[in-house]
């Protein structure tokens, strides 16, 4: 297990290097200059000058690299062009607010995905299969920003059940926040709830039909034990891809969600700082994020590994 950790850890560390080369460069091609940008279209030759000066624009592309990646170690994330203040506070606060939301939604899709497949697996070719499978369809078929504003509209203006957007601050109490996040979080839930459903009932159907079910059922477990026992454990390795794609997607993918419910977290924060041609944002944020994804990818495989002894033991 430690041979098959270290190995995984320095794939870890490999795709970072990778990434961080790319998204370095792939910001860098942009077109458009910051300092044009925040001075504006008359602005002096000179004053250009001493603005990329400040903003450190003026080193070779070798050096700034550098200067960023060495920055990001210790967790000196630069400054904003826009805001002149610090990178890392400011994803600091926004992550506050994105990480409890794409837990939050990844948790209703779990515990709405899992007794939706198991049950529609354990019920093939019947009418709640049947049920399950096309309101799944319906499910992956809505886009999620109509749903959310369809959530806004039942439950914030006509039963005022919930606020139509807004954060208030966790500093105002838990149940309130969780509360403000809570139709996001649904609006985000739901067509990962039915892809997951999908994949659990499939992957369920797969194991069912293995040999060593139909030896258990020979040896006397009804169809409910085996499915149980046996079948629910080994069908779980797509099934926790599928949700370690889902975690990087809530973190990363709620741009829209978060600019429909007015919510200040790393999505809208990207937004802001696209259109301000705030790069250095740009570029730590979605580092962050590919780390995200990354380390959830990780942390994915070890759990194959404690799910399915034998890719320890060909490790």
């Amino acid at each position: 297990m430690l041979r098959y950790t270290l190995t995984r850890l320095l794939s870890l560390a490999i795709s970072l290097a990778v990434a961080s080369v790319v998204i370095f460069l792939a910001i860098e091609i942009l077109p458009g200059d910051p300092a044009a940008f925040m001075l504006g279209v008359n602005a002096q030759e000179d004053t250009l000058a001493a603005l990329r000066d400040q903003l450190g624009l003026n080193g070779t592309l070798w050096e700034r690299y550098v200067s960023w990646v060495g920055g990001m170690l210790t967790g000196d994330f630069g400054t904003s062009y826009t805001y002149r203040t610090p990178v890392a506070g400011m994803i600091a606060d926004r992550l506050w607010i994105s990480l409890p939301l794409a837990i939050y939604a990844l948790l209703l899709s779990t515990l709405i995905a899992f007794p939706a497949g198991i049950w529609a697996a354990s019920r093939r070719g019947s009418a709640a299969d049947v049920g399950v499978m096309g309101t799944t369809q319906l499910g992956v078929a809505i886009p999620n920003f109509w749903f959310a504003m369809l959530l806004v509209v039942v439950f914030a203006i006509n039963l005022q059940w919930f606020s139509a957007g807004g954060f208030p601050g966790w500093d105002e109490g838990f149940w309130l926040s969780i509360k403000s996040l809570t139709l996001p979080a649904i609006a985000l839930a739901l067509p990962q709830a039915s892809i997951l459903a999908r994949v659990m009932r499939s992957a369920l159907l797969d194991t069912l039909s293995e040999d060593f079910v139909r030896t258990a059922r020979a040896k006397g477990l009804s169809r409910r034990q085996a499915l149980w026992r046996h079948a629910l454990r080994n069908a779980l390795i797509p099934v926790l891809t599928i949700i370690g794609l889902q975690f990087s997607f809530l973190l990363a993918g709620g741009i829209i969600i978060e600019n429909v419910f007015y919510l200040p977290g790393l999505g809208r924060l990207i937004f802001q700082a696209i259109s301000a041609r705030d790069m250095i944002v740009v570029e730590s944020v979605v580092m962050l994020l590919v780390f995200a994804v990354i380390l959830v990818n990780f942390l994915v495989e070890i759990a194959y590994a404690l799910v399915d002894p034998r890719l320890r033991h060909r490790a």
